[in-house]
């Protein structure tokens, strides 16, 4: 096991800001995992398990507890047969989909866009372009806080739009297990699909602003619309039509392209971003009645 003391989180988040996590460990199997559990124990430190750090806001001051990186072991993809599927928590969920797809197996595809981990998507059941994580999980391996491994079904995972048991029950995703449909079974090819994939590609790079860090979607869609306009429940359409694009606060702007994107436009430190989001949530309040609520994850004190 890696431990680096004071590591910069900016260097292992997708808004490249953040001060320095206390313990950064990158653990590769499950004897590594219980090493740096030990160690914040040990310490009388709080722990975080890192993906690719695609969903996540770093205060400037950093984090007082160890970061665990999942890597090596982790990593790795199981063909159990059938259309079953078994990916470690680790495992990016771009290569999942597209791998499983190359073998014949539709359900997650359009996900590969995605940048962040399986287990990352797994916690806030990630989805795309009407495809969700939790729609073909079937299966997840975790570590309670007992020291215990359990395997929950789908039943006892929770999901829901962008949420499962694991963000209120805790524990560490270290694996889950899918079970996807055969092409041929939806009357479509590979090559029909892999159609589908890159079309969802392309309109992930025409819609977004890929070019400048962020964290994907800074806000959840919305669950009803405005009293004026019942039907509109995506967030960047209020934000745009509270006048935000391009907003700024310090380095921090709501996209241009994308009006439910924060961007690190120039510099910005964490501090920049939460307060933009602050902000945009009170205008919004203020134009539409309307309450957004932060899709990022917080760490560290802001």
């Amino acid at each position: 096991m890696q431990v680096l003391e004071n590591e910069p989180m900016s260097k292992h988040t997708s808004f490249k800001v953040g001060g320095p996590a206390r313990f950064f460990a990158k653990v590769e199997n499950m004897a590594d995992l219980k090493e740096a559990l030990a160690l914040a124990r040990e310490k009388g430190l709080s722990y975080f398990i890192l993906g690719n750090g695609t969903n996540l806001l770093v205060s400037d001051r950093g984090y007082e507890g160890v970061v665990i990186a999942l890597s090596g072991a982790f990593s790795e993809i199981e063909d159990l047969g059938s259309g079953k599927f078994k990916a470690g928590a680790a495992t990016p969920l771009g290569k999942f989909a597209r791998h499983t797809l190359k073998q014949g197996y539709a359900g997650i595809h359009k996900l590969a866009g995605i940048p962040g981990t399986l287990g990352g998507a797994v916690y806030m059941n990630a989805g795309a372009y009407g495809q969700e994580i939790g729609n073909c999980c079937t299966q997840v391996t975790v570590l309670e806080s007992d020291g215990n491994i359990r395997e929950l079904p789908t039943s006892a995972c929770g999901f829901g739009y962008r949420r499962s048991v694991f963000k209120d029950a805790g524990g560490i995703i270290l694996s889950a297990t899918f079970q996807l449909q055969d092409t041929t079974s939806l009357g479509k090819s590979n090559a029909d699909l892999e159609a589908e994939l890159e079309e969802c590609m392309a309109k992930r790079k025409a819609t977004q602003p890929l070019n400048k860090p962020n964290a994907g979607s800074t806000f959840k869609r919305l669950d009803t619309g405005a009293a004026a306009m019942p039907t509109q429940v995506a967030p960047g359409y209020y934000i745009e039509q509270a006048g935000l694009k391009g907003y700024r606060i310090g380095g921090a702007e709501v996209s241009t392209l994308h009006a439910n994107f924060i961007v690190n436009a120039d510099n910005a430190t964490a501090t920049d971003i939460k307060s933009l989001s602050e902000y945009v949530q009170s205008k919004v309040a203020e134009k539409f009645g309307i309450t957004l609520q932060r899709e990022i994850i917080l760490l560290g004190e802001f």
